[in-house]
């Protein structure tokens, strides 16, 4: 299937690793020209070129801390400046420390808030007139499972990644006339270091072997594994293009099945 990405520009937040630099790779497999970022200059400059490389797409990179309102006004005003405007957004940043309410402290939640859900709020701001100048676009948030179902010790998480889901809802209904479709994907257990940063979590707090805890989640899977990044950049992607004309406002899961909500 062509999925009409061909020239099309993509801007993904925090894509230097992880969900981020798959869904990337993707778009810019679909012939994209794709901006990417990230604090670090060095990882930045080399996934841009590896990328690039892998892909013989345009790949730009842009320095953004997603919790900066002026870093995110920049990226994209660079964005669209190098490739001549925005017609995919792709939200998404690293995830809040774990913890359970009586855990955190104010200064978690005003940081959670910054980082998960003002990110997003402030990346669509400034990509949307963008996407107007160009007679419409798609926007994927990359969320959590816990969309869905609530993920245990992960409260800050839970709390910011439900915000974006409704965000997106009520933005859909908004933007539907103007030909831009928003939704959002919740991955479940993705073979990702922040993946293993929560099950290494649990196995100190429960005195196991990571191995053990690791093994417990893929008993609750469906199909038995862990996702691989590659399996949710796919499903992404097709949301991000032209191909994608009739879904919107939709909170969906990549997740093998695991959370049983319906």
């Amino acid at each position: 299937m062509d999925l009409g990405l061909n020239g099309q520009v993509a801007l993904v937040a925090a894509s230097s690793k992880g969900l981020g630099r798959a869904v990337a790779t993707a778009l810019a497999a679909e012939g994209a020209k794709v901006m990417i970022s990230g604090r670090g200059e060095p990882a930045r400059r080399e996934t841009a070129k590896e990328i690039s490389e892998a892909t013989g797409a345009e790949v730009g990179h842009h320095a953004a801390d997603l919790t900066r309102a002026d870093d995110i006004r920049a990226l994209v005003q660079r964005t669209a400046e190098r490739f001549g405007g925005v017609d995919v957004l792709v939200t998404n940043a690293g995830g809040p420390p774990a913890g359970t309410f009586g855990t955190v402290g104010d200064e978690d939640w005003r940081s959670a808030f910054e980082l998960n859900l003002m990110s997003v709020v402030r990346l669509v701001r400034e990509a949307l007139p963008h996407m107007r100048e160009r007679g419409g676009g798609r926007i994927v948030n990359v969320a959590s499972s816990s969309i869905k179902q609530p993920i245990e010790n992960l409260i800050l998480s839970n709390t910011f990644r439900a915000g974006i889901a409704g965000l997106a809802k009520s933005l859909s209904f908004e933007l539907a006339p103007e030909g831009i479709l928003v939704n959002t994907l919740g991955p479940g257990r993705i073979s990702t270091a922040r993946s293993a940063l929560i099950d290494a979590a649990r196995a100190e707090a429960l005195g196991v072997e990571i191995e053990e805890v690791r093994g417990e989640v893929e008993a609750r899977i469906p199909l038995g594994r862990y996702g691989t990044p590659e399996e949710f950049a796919r499903v992404a992607v097709f949301l991000a293009s032209p191909a994608n004309t009739y879904v919107t406002g939709q909170a969906l899961l990549v997740d093998g099945g695991m959370v049983k909500a319906l």
